[in-house]
């Protein structure tokens, strides 16, 4: 994607009223784990919403939606020795095929991470799946309805898709 087309689609998150179960903004959040748990949260929410993509927004105050800024830098970021991509992707299980971005929006460095929804199982983070609830990120397991849910949304997804 192009920065204009990036910024054209941060606007649309912008102008949501507020976080919702597939999308969620960040200031300065850097921790590998969060990060992975984040993913595998959204992934699983997208799907349950019926969303081909989540996203993971640095850089944009929560509840204001201002783009402030951001000092995480994907690219230098690491989880012990290993960058935090490969980290990320060997950390999902089922493997997700995220994509990071990195532009200036409003004169502010923003960074976006698009997510596909999760097609055939529940996303992982090591051994546990992670479920968006409102705006909070949950333990999947704690709420076997949306589990439950889940599951159906894959019985119902065509293998080609």
């Amino acid at each position: 994607m192009t920065d204009a087309q990036l910024s054209a689609l941060l606007t649309e998150l912008l102008n949501l009223p507020k976080e919702s179960e597939w999308v969620e903004f960040k200031h300065n959040y850097a921790s590998p784990d969060g990060i992975a748990e984040y993913l595998s949260a959204l992934a699983n929410a997208a799907a349950l919403h019926g969303r081909d993509t989540a996203y993971l927004v640095w850089g944009i105050e929560d509840g204001t939606h201002d783009v402030v800024g951001t000092t995480f830098n994907p690219q230098q970021a690491k989880k012990g020795n290993e960058e935090l991509e490969n980290w990320l992707m060997r950390s999902a299980n089922p493997q997700v095929d995220f994509k990071l971005h990195q532009w200036v929006h409003q004169g502010q460095p923003v960074v976006l991470c698009e997510i596909p929804r999760a097609s055939h199982a529940p996303v992982r983070c090591g051994s546990e799946a992670f479920i968006r609830v409102g705006s909070l990120k949950k333990k999947l397991k704690d709420y076997p309805h949306k589990e439950r849910d889940l599951w159906k949304t894959f019985d119902q997804t065509p293998f080609e898709d």
